[in-house]
């Protein structure tokens, strides 16, 4: 039976705890009723997003040249090599000369998936969970997973093609392992907001619209109809700071429509980011533009940093906007310390009641 308050709460992915189980015991315990799916919360090596593909995919690829890595963690400091401190502190790769069409074989989405979806059935099946959720997988669109990476002039377009039809086959892959009935599928679509925003010196020729636009319908045409699907649209959270503050709520607004209009499987639900000092009609009012049907719309207005108080705030100026929506997060919470987290889901659960 599903709770009557399921679907006010969305889980935007990370979660920073040891492991995919106490994810998901914890999420569930604190805010199973809330949910429609519960994600492993990215646990690992997935901790800071796409930096999982430079990390684990491209570094060492036959076909690709590392030419710049993250900074060596200084003594002392709780960081793995691997991990970036800034943007400024990013990998980079470039495609050989003799590479000729690059080829990925495995980008290791579906066999992460399918150990987790273990443990999500295991625990349901134990009664730890509630059994009218989804497991929940977020997988970044093409563009986002590659193009933060490769920064040299037409380094991106040799990829693209390659990483594409590889993701394509990753989700055939845990479509394959996972039922879709018991499945939510994420679009993470971060590089393609802010290439819309055009704040990128090194993106490729044409327009951002319609590289946004390809990529929600090539994506979203393997997604099974029993599976659900939504986008989480994002403006970056590298040191919970975005890589620029979006004026109002416009753009996403738009990217919604456009998704809802061209995608290929329903899209179930959308997440927008409210930073903190948001709190104005301004930001709120494109929502009056929104046009995306049955899509359940979920406005990240919930912040830590001002508890109750400040999310309460947010939500008072969005219901004036827009009459039913649900609540999350702005981005993951995957860099918070994890000693926050179970006040963090008790915030969602309190302001919940306020919908």
């Amino acid at each position: 039976m599903i709770p009557d308050r399921a679907g006010d709460v969305l889980l935007v992915g990370s979660v920073p705890l040891s492991d995919a189980a106490t994810v998901m015991r914890t999420c569930g315990r604190h805010l199973g009723r809330r949910l429609s799916s519960l994600p492993d919360g990215e646990t690992g090596d997935r901790v800071i997003w796409v930096v999982f593909q430079a990390y684990r995919v491209f570094d060492g690829h036959p076909q690709l040249e590392t030419v710049a890595r993250p900074a060596a963690a200084k003594p002392g400091e709780d960081r793995e090599d691997w991990m970036p401190t800034s943007m400024a502190d990013l990998w980079d790769f470039r495609v050989k000369a003799d590479a000729g069409p690059v080829v990925f074989d495995d980008l290791r989405y579906a066999e992460v998936a399918a150990e987790s979806y273990e443990t999500f059935r295991a625990l349901r099946d134990a009664g730890e969970i509630d059994a009218h959720l989804r497991f929940q997988v977020s997988l970044p669109l093409p563009m986002s997973a590659v193009s933060w990476f490769f920064r040299a002039p037409g380094e991106i377009d040799k990829v693209f093609v390659g990483y594409q039809r590889a993701l394509l086959r990753e989700v055939e892959k845990l479509t394959a392992l996972i039922p879709a009935q018991d499945l939510a599928i994420q679009w993470d679509v971060c590089w393609e907001v802010l290439d819309i925003e055009g704040i990128f010196p090194h993106t490729p020729a044409g327009d951002p619209w319609q590289r946004f636009v390809d990529g929600v319908e090539t994506m979203s045409a393997v997604v099974p109809d029993e599976a659900t699907m939504g986008l989480h649209l994002c403006y970056a959270d590298l040191g919970h700071r975005h890589m620029m503050e979006p004026k109002d709520l416009s753009l996403v607004v738009k990217m919604a429509n456009r998704a809802c209009e061209v995608s290929k499987h329903p899209v179930q639900w959308v997440h927008m980011p409210v930073p903190r000092d948001r709190d104005d009609d301004a930001y709120f009012a494109p929502l009056a533009n929104l046009d995306a049907g049955q899509t359940r719309v979920f406005l990240g207005l919930v912040h830590h940093t001002d508890g109750v108080e400040g999310t309460l705030r947010r939500l008072a100026t969005a219901k004036k906007h827009l009459s039913s929506f649900g609540i999350a997060t702005e981005c993951g919470l995957g860099r918070r310390p994890a000693g926050t987290i179970p006040g963090l889901l008790d915030i969602h659960d309190t302001v919940a009641d306020a919908l």
